[in-house]
């Protein structure tokens, strides 16, 4: 299984040397996917932000399962099938967390506007907590509050709304976890019974089971996001989701006794 193959060490050296080349060469965010309606956002964005990321360890965390689970996947299929299911699941993974966003942005807006409509250091604090990690705008709340006749108190709150809406909308995805996630479900359906030996699991855990475990963590995260949370679940979850998709359109399980 650790075995390289041609595909995936192609796949391995473009995520590398993009991400060396990121900031020295080329401004990643030009190519990481925005929002469709952000001004930053170009359609390209769909399939180049599968090659971008945002650290050492999101680099690492991706082209590490990608190594491990990616070359079995390769031999099974052959180089040219596993290429368009990674391109395929990660474009697919791209377009539902689009779908999502597009929907939480829609809540973030009419928060927003609701608060500039009706501003109260209470309502500011809440504001600040539901949108952000960690409520940096308390000390203007508490200002506000103890001094509710200040206009530049309000006026500065509804900026602060202002710059928080601009920087979550403006705010894009890149990485190839949604392609990722789709070689973890495949490895999943087509070698089920296969044993991993994890790192932090002291017994070894079917295929099969880790893959409906690490499905169903994203999908309570998805639905349970925290401020803060950056991580793209629903890019995840569509990876998966399109890896199923395709895996059942082309017929393939062969070592479903495996």
């Amino acid at each position: 299984m650790f075995n390289i193959t041609p595909m995936v060490r192609n796949l391995l050296i473009i995520n590398v040397v993009v991400f060396i080349l990121q900031g020295s060469l080329f401004d990643a965010r030009q190519f990481a996917l925005y929002h469709f309606a952000s001004d930053y956002f170009n359609p390209v964005q769909f399939i180049t932000h599968m090659f971008l990321h945002g650290s050492w360890g999101h680099l690492f965390s991706n082209m590490f399962s990608l190594f491990i689970f990616g070359p079995m996947l390769e031999r099974f299929w052959g180089s040219q099938r596993f290429l368009a299911f990674y391109l395929i699941t990660g474009l697919g993974a791209s377009i539902l967390y689009s779908g999502v966003r597009a929907y939480e942005l829609s809540e973030l807006r009419h928060d927003t506007v609701a608060y500039i409509e009706n501003p109260s250091p209470v309502a500011f604090n809440n504001y600040m907590d539901e949108h952000l990690k960690e409520s940096s705008g308390r000390q203007l709340a508490i200002a506000m509050k103890r001094n509710p006749d200040r206009t530049e108190y309000v006026e500065e709150s509804k900026s602060v709304v202002r710059e928080v809406y601009d920087a979550i909308f403006n705010s894009p995805m890149l990485g190839a976890s949604g392609a990722v996630f789709g070689i973890l479900m495949a490895f999943g359906m087509l070698f089920p019974n296969l044993e991993l030996f994890l790192l932090f699991l002291p017994v070894p855990i079917k295929a099969k089971y880790f893959v409906l475990l690490y499905g169903a963590y994203e999908l309570y995260t998805g639905f349970n996001r925290v401020a803060g949370d950056n991580v793209a679940h629903f890019a995840h979850l569509g990876g998966m989701l399109f890896a199923y998709i395709l895996i059942k359109m082309w017929g393939r399980n062969d070592y479903s006794e495996y």
